[in-house]
């Protein structure tokens, strides 16, 4: 792990995502953080060790979704498979499907593996089980500020973890999609899906994988908004945890409500065309039940008195 010393920094956007604003101000206490998302050989460690099984390995009880119809309960997760030509933007149907069978040993169904992908991030972790991982390794999960402060790696307001242009002298510093979303990917960064979590460079506190590659679940409950409070200019809030759960739902949905998590950092699916989501200020809300084929997770420690002495 990586010692993120304390600060405070500018949170959010106003030039973005609505859901990124109002940027404020925060301060953050020191802290560790993986130095990479949590690989599969890393979390082949914990299952082996615990026995734990996954959400996307357990058969949904009808009882918690009711409605759903009997042909769709199986276990599973939401996997990507690109369209063969242009498809509506609206309808994310047309890229998603959820695979019976798909899990983070099969993470593109029952006929693939994770043989050659010791080092990729671990991917169909629904929150529940990063939480169960980082308690076994002794760890927690980032909040929202937390994360956002590591990612943006001492540069506080840029644009991009690693400064304000997006590739720098034409070099590609994360694994995003490049081409037309989501029917064609040049692979220009040289990964179409995930790729190993030290294959870009390590923003300015060492830490790899902060922008790209697969998504990452926070501890906070998603809200629309940044808190208003928090964008008042009588204080600045130290160590937020934002939202409530009961806040957290998405107002679209009728029949089941499942609370919602921040995640952040964008991934391999991030497009110009598509979702500029490829930012430290970015953030998008995530069903606790819903594992994908993009969304991983890294952990913290907050024990300040192991904080690196200066000279160390």
């Amino acid at each position: 792990m990586i010692w993120i010393p304390g600060g405070t920094f500018r949170m959010g956007s106003d030039k973005h995502y609505p859901e990124e604003a109002p940027a404020h101000r925060v301060t953050a206490d020191g802290f560790w953080m993986d130095h990479h998302p949590v690989t599969n050989r890393q979390f082949k460690e914990f299952t082996k060790a615990t026995g734990y099984v996954t959400v996307a390995e357990i058969t949904p009880d009808p009882k918690d979704y009711p409605g759903m119809l009997p042909h769709m309960i199986y276990a599973g997760s939401l996997v990507f498979s690109p369209p063969k030509h242009a498809v509506s933007l609206r309808d994310f149907s047309q890229w998603w499907s959820f695979a019976k069978g798909a899990h983070w040993r099969r993470p593109y169904g029952p006929n693939s593996n994770i043989h050659a992908l010791d080092h990729h991030p671990v991917v169909h972790v629904a929150f529940n089980d990063a939480l169960a991982y980082a308690q076994w390794a002794g760890k927690e999960l980032p909040t929202e500020a937390e994360w956002e402060f590591a990612a943006r790696g001492g540069l506080d307001g840029a644009e991009y973890a690693w400064g304000d242009e997006f590739m720098p002298h034409d070099r590609h510093m994360a694994n995003t999609w490049q081409g037309d979303f989501p029917h064609q990917n040049t692979n220009a960064d040289g990964f179409e899906r995930t790729s190993p979590v030290t294959a870009f460079p390590p923003n300015g506190h060492g830490l790899y994988d902060m922008i790209g590659n697969v998504w990452e679940w926070t501890a906070d409950w998603y809200s629309p908004k940044h808190q208003a409070e928090a964008a008042k200019a009588c204080c600045i809030p130290k160590n937020p945890r934002g939202g409530r759960e009961a806040d957290s739902y998405d107002p679209r949905t009728t029949n089941v409500k499942i609370p919602q998590k921040v995640v952040k950092g964008g991934s391999h699916l991030c497009a110009p065309n598509y979702c500029r989501r490829y930012r430290p200020a970015a953030r998008h809300a995530q069903p606790i039940d819903t594992s994908t084929s993009h969304i991983g997770f890294r952990c913290v420690r907050r024990e300040a008195s192991n904080a690196p002495q200066p000279g160390e």
